[in-house]
């Protein structure tokens, strides 16, 4: 039975040999990466130039009779791929305009009796002109395919390298990579401003500000927080607000900043646990916490409107307690193990390089990310990259993540989890500099 998904979702698909049919009449090519999510060499890119991987698990093959125009089939045989391969990438790319100006951009798997298993239609395709349109994997001893759906505005060049293919040797008078900031303790852990980065390579500090009146800021500054350059929220800094309440109730928090903003919210409860964002008509929009876990604890990622005030709708039975903060406060990402139960914001500045985690819950555990290098407007997130994590239970993962400046956002994780940094390898230097 065809199963139709939406950006995001995944579903099993049977090992045995698939075949993927690519609409929209635009370039199609396959990229066998490894855990790291990076290919192995050219041999592991499969396209017109190359149309057979070496294993022969994987080949471009000729259009089926009674195809629709522009159709391209791609042959996988889930039962010949190497074991080093953990994903074979589905890439799409085209030369005339953009994706959104692709009708019919779509992608369907066919099973070995012939129907359709699963299918992903892109809607939302914008000014990219190349796309990571969906991926097979490994999972659990078989195979899952997920509709991807990841954009890329600088074309098949930074899509080529976020995945390790190299397109040139690194200039001699490359610039080095940027020095990460020291790791903050977390914010509701720590009773006074977070510990300072070391003098000798310290980041820009946020400038103090005066206070403001009514309007638009400059705000009051109350961290000595170290951000990474470029930062877009260096404006966006306040003292932080602390709410504390019991049962139902809204949380509403007048004279903010618009933009992005942490909330910190802890529930001693042994019942369900929900918060919504509200419009301005008081009616729910964002569902950010949907939960049964006991005592529940977590970070959450919100927006705070033009107007300056954020209002959360939170349902829950017992004691409560809630601080808002900067989104500079994020916890810093490093080779250093960070641990957390439920959901959370976390900051990366650096190279290119992987996030490796391991979920030990049951439920969701579902992690995306925002780019904010080059990202200009403070008083909105820029559009995120897809949620390459989106699984169920007890697992460990890897979330690739580009050069610069990134907030990983867990959105789901009601079960401990641990993430460090993975080393990242040679090849990353280059991939900033092509990006940029």
């Amino acid at each position: 039975m065809l199963r139709g998904l939406i950006k995001g979702n995944n579903a099993f698909v049977p090992t045995a040999a698939l075949r993927v049919a690519v609409g929209g009449g635009v370039d199609v090519a396959a990229l066998l990466v490894t855990e790291r999510g990076r290919v192995r060499g050219d041999a592991d890119i499969v396209s017109p130039g190359a149309p057979v991987h070496p294993s022969g698990a994987v080949w471009l093959s000729a259009a089926a009779e009674g195809d629709e125009a522009g159709t391209v089939w791609l042959d996988v045989d889930l039962t010949a791929v190497e074991e080093a391969i953990t994903r074979v990438l589905v890439v799409t790319s085209t030369d005339d305009g953009s994706l959104r100006d692709t009708p019919g951009l779509s992608v369907r798997v066919v099973g070995p009796d012939g129907s359709a298993v699963v299918a992903y239609e892109v809607t939302d395709a914008g000014d990219e002109t190349a796309m990571v349109l969906a991926e097979l994997y490994r999972r659990a001893g078989g195979w899952k395919f997920r509709a991807v759906g990841q954009g890329y505005a600088d074309g098949l060049t930074g899509l080529a390298t976020d995945h390790g293919v190299e397109l040139g040797e690194e200039p001699e008078d490359a610039p080095p990579a940027p020095v990460a900031p020291q790791a903050l303790p977390h914010a509701s852990k720590v009773a006074g401003p977070p510990a300072q980065a070391p003098a000798a390579q310290a980041p820009a500090k946020l400038p103090a500000a005066h206070p403001a009146g009514p309007g638009p800021g400059p705000w009051p500054v109350a961290l000595d927080l170290p951000v990474p350059a470029h930062w877009p929220y260096a404006g966006n800094v306040f003292e932080p607000r602390a709410l504390e309440g019991s049962g139902s109730d809204v949380l509403d928090v007048a004279g903010l900043p618009p933009g992005p903003v942490l909330v910190d919210l802890a529930v001693r409860t042994d019942g369900h646990t929900a918060v919504w964002t509200l419009t301005a008509a008081n009616k729910e929009k964002d569902l950010l916490v949907n939960s049964g876990k006991k005592d529940w604890q977590g970070r959450l990622l919100a927006v705070v409107p033009l107007n300056g005030r954020l209002r959360l709708k939170l349902t829950a039975a017992g004691p409560w307690h809630a601080r808002v903060l900067p989104l500079a406060a994020a916890r810093r990402l490093s080779e250093d193990t960070l641990e957390s139960g439920g959901p959370e914001v976390l900051l990366h500045t650096g190279e290119a390089t992987d996030v490796a985690f391991h979920y030990r819950g049951d439920s969701n555990f579902i992690v995306d990310s925002y780019d904010l290098s080059g990202h200009e407007d403070p008083a909105e997130l820029p559009e995120h990259r897809y949620p390459y994590i989106n699984e169920i239970g007890r697992r460990r993962e890897a979330l690739p993540v580009p050069g610069g400046t990134v907030l990983v956002h867990v959105q789901r994780g009601d079960g401990p989890w641990r993430a460090r940094l993975k080393q990242p390898s040679a090849a990353v230097a280059w991939l900033r500099r092509v990006r940029d």
